[in-house]
């Protein structure tokens, strides 16, 4: 039989309070007595006969069973199992003082202070100074405490890391949604391209359809073309040779009879002689002319005309009669009344947008320039073009007719103005010198010069007798739009892109005024009867009108403190007006085109 002795022992479960739910206790054994069996029961074994049955369920059961089942076959009585031996019973004992000291000292990592206190503790009690009722037993309240002061440290911990786990969590999230935000935006922004490009895809495939016809038709006739040209190839040769052969037929019998008889001489065709340039300086009727400028700071819009389907790119006035031209992108010019806008004549023939329009200084003719590289002239009496020029290689920007009406002049792009004979109808001088476009064109009154203002910034004088370059202006910071003489023939106005517009004194070769009308481009200018006044087109759909003579003093400084050279300022027009022109007998009114298709009256 074997004993364990009753003796007390602690346990301590550590810091963690999942080592045990009661926290850290105090624990006994109490002694237990297990009786040996020394003798053995004695069985007497005999061999058992196996039968087949027995041995299939052999695998199935265990030893005991066995035994029940030998029992059982031979008529013993079977024994119930013994019952379960009893497990031996644990008692909680109450945690002792000096325990709770010793684990608060271990806890708290006050090893010196517990060693003291063992030492101390185990001296009282070999002195004997320690009695049971003086040591006594740790109250539960305190060790329930201690169990809860310890869970919570616990579950602040716990409680610290999954808040976080939780920012960490949150912060993913927050990731996460702004990628999903960010990706979901990208989707619909690809699903909108991917509509624009089925769209467009549709959009050009049936484009392409509505082409399918038309490139079916121009292979056709290009198959029946390369057809037709074999067939004239062949021709050709085919008539080579029978010309070849003639012409060896008509040597022989040329050999074969001699002529006596000399053929007779053809003569030249004489040379039609042209119109001829005056050789000697002619007087200007307009020098002593003494006139008043008219009070245009009374102008108003006096009737508004819806001219062409295209913008209007420009206007001219009929020399004595009350009738306009306008020259318009849409390939076309045509003749108004000033009185009642009715429409008089129209004609088309270029093919490509129209630049200029002028009247022929008899009002007989019409000439045109325009962006097919063509100069036109029109005559009113058979209502037809009565000669095309078409030595310019570029667009032609502007014409104008010498007062003798023999002669006009036409401005390119090609950096070249000519000089055209309208009775022969040939070019008869072809001024260059200029670096860019040359964008305006003038004739001097009653003289043999023409004026030119040029892409490259600059104004020249040309004599046409000679072809050469009398005098160039500089002073402009942008490319010059237009250029235009006063009826006495003594001033020069030019207009550039920066709207700066400059009066240049011909006779001393010098700047006489300057006047900005600015800042949008000024398109076109002109001078009224008295040569004093100035009207400006504008790119900002105003006409700004100025007195020549006011600016010229006022740069002199010999002008009042508040005199200002801006007289008028017209307002009408929806875009940018292209062209302007004074009435020239009388200056009643101003007429003015613009690309909002109109002409418009000002009086």
């Amino acid at each position: 039989m074997a004993s364990l002795p009753a003796e007390a022992a602690t346990r301590d479960f550590g810091d963690d309070p999942a080592d045990f739910s009661g926290g850290n206790e105090t624990f006994y054994l109490e002694q237990v007595t297990i009786d040996d069996d020394d003798e053995e029961e004695e069985y007497e074994y005999e061999e058992v006969m196996v039968d087949d049955d027995d041995v299939a369920g052999e695998g199935d059961e265990d030893l005991d069973q066995a035994l029940r089942t030998l029992k059982l076959k031979e008529g013993m009585a079977v024994d119930d199992p013994p019952p379960p031996p009893e497990k031996p019973e644990v008692h909680e004992r109450s945690e002792v003082v000096d325990d709770f000291v010793r684990n608060f000292l271990r806890k708290q990592g006050l090893n010196g202070t517990l060693d003291m206190f063992q030492r101390e503790w185990y001296q009282l009690q070999q002195d004997g100074k320690l009695k049971d009722e003086d040591i006594g037993t740790v109250p539960d309240v305190y060790l329930r405490n201690r169990y809860l002061r310890d869970e919570v440290k616990v579950m602040k911990e716990k409680v610290e890391k999954m808040e976080a786990i939780a920012h960490k969590a949150r912060t993913t999230w927050d990731k996460f949604r702004k990628e999903r935000d960010f990706h979901k935006m990208h989707h619909k922004r690809v699903v909108q391209e991917k509509n624009k490009v089925i769209t467009d895809l549709k959009r050009l495939k049936n484009h392409y359809a509505d082409y399918e016809p038309t490139l079916a038709a121009m292979r056709k006739k290009y198959e029946a073309a390369i057809k037709e040209k074999m067939m004239m190839k062949l021709e050709r040769d085919r008539l080579k040779a029978k010309v070849f052969a003639l012409e060896q037929q008509v040597a022989q019998l040329e050999a074969i009879r001699p002529t006596q008889e000399a053929e007779p001489q053809k003569q030249p065709r004489p040379r039609p002689a042209g119109a001829q340039l005056p050789k000697q300086p002619r007087p200007n009727p307009n020098i002593g002319l003494q006139e008043d400028p008219r009070p245009v700071d009374q102008y108003n819009a006096n009737g508004t005309n819806r001219a062409h389907d295209a913008s209007v790119a420009a206007v001219a006035h009929h020399p004595t009669k009350p009738i306009i031209a306008t020259a318009s992108d849409d390939c076309t010019w045509k003749l108004w009344t000033v009185a009642n806008n009715e429409l008089v004549m129209s004609g088309d023939g270029h093919t490509d947008w129209l630049s200029s329009v002028e009247f022929h200084p008899t009002g007989s003719h019409l000439a045109t320039g325009s962006g097919d590289t063509t100069v036109k002239l029109w005559d009113f009496r058979t209502a037809s073009c009565s000669a095309t020029f078409t030595d310019h290689t570029q667009a032609v920007w502007d014409v104008a007719w010498h007062d003798l009406g023999d002669f006009m002049v036409s401005a390119s792009m090609d950096h070249t103005a000519k000089l055209w004979d309208c009775v022969i109808g040939k070019c008869r001088a072809t001024f260059r010198g200029h670096v860019d476009s040359i964008n305006s064109v003038c004739f001097q009154p009653f003289s043999e010069n023409i004026c030119t203002g040029s892409g490259d910034k600059t104004v020249s004088l040309w004599d046409c007798r000679t072809s050469l370059c009398i005098q160039t202006f500089y002073g402009h910071m942008n490319a010059c739009s237009s250029v235009a003489f006063s009826s006495r023939g003594d001033r020069v106005a030019s207009t550039d892109a920066d709207g700066v517009v400059k009066v240049w004194d011909v006779r001393k070769v010098t700047e006489l005024c300057q006047v900005y009308a600015g800042p949008h481009p000024a398109n076109s200018v002109a001078f009224d009867r008295s040569g004093s006044l100035v009207a400006v087109a504008s790119d900002d759909g105003t006409i700004k009108v100025f007195n020549v003579d006011t600016a010229a003093a006022i740069v002199r400084g010999q002008a009042e403190e508040d005199a200002s050279a801006t007289l008028n300022e017209l307002r009408g027009h929806e875009e940018a007006v292209q062209g302007i022109c004074f009435e020239p007998t009388s200056n009643r009114y101003l007429v003015s085109c613009s690309s909002d298709t109109s002409v418009r009256v000002w009086q």
